[in-house]
């Protein structure tokens, strides 16, 4: 059975633990880097990543991006959102669709 992961900066991502999902912290790049990697190679069909993180993670991400499991997902973080949640689900959707439909 898939699972559910969230990965970013303790004060972020705590609060998912109560819905039930894996919460992962992780403090540095390199450090976050091989957790999403561990991740990816486990049973969660989706990883979220708060997008403070997802900065430091581009590239990473970008491998993962056209493969369906699992599926990366940007959340906004403790800051605040920084838009980049908006701006990949909106490539996602143009991509699935073929044209921009905004």
């Amino acid at each position: 059975m898939y699972k559910i992961a969230v990965l970013g900066d303790r004060d972020s991502v705590l609060a998912f633990k109560a819905l039930g999902l894996d919460v992962f912290f992780v403090e540095t790049e390199a450090e976050a880097k091989a957790t999403l990697h561990r991740l990816a190679q486990q049973e969660y069909a989706i990883i979220y990543v708060t997008e403070q993180l997802s900065g430091q993670l581009q590239g990473e991400i970008a491998k993962y991006k056209e493969m369906a499991v699992p599926a990366i997902i940007l959340i906004p973080g403790k800051t605040g959102s920084l838009g980049l949640a908006d701006a990949a689900l909106h490539s996602a959707v143009e991509r699935a669709v073929g044209a921009d439909i905004s």
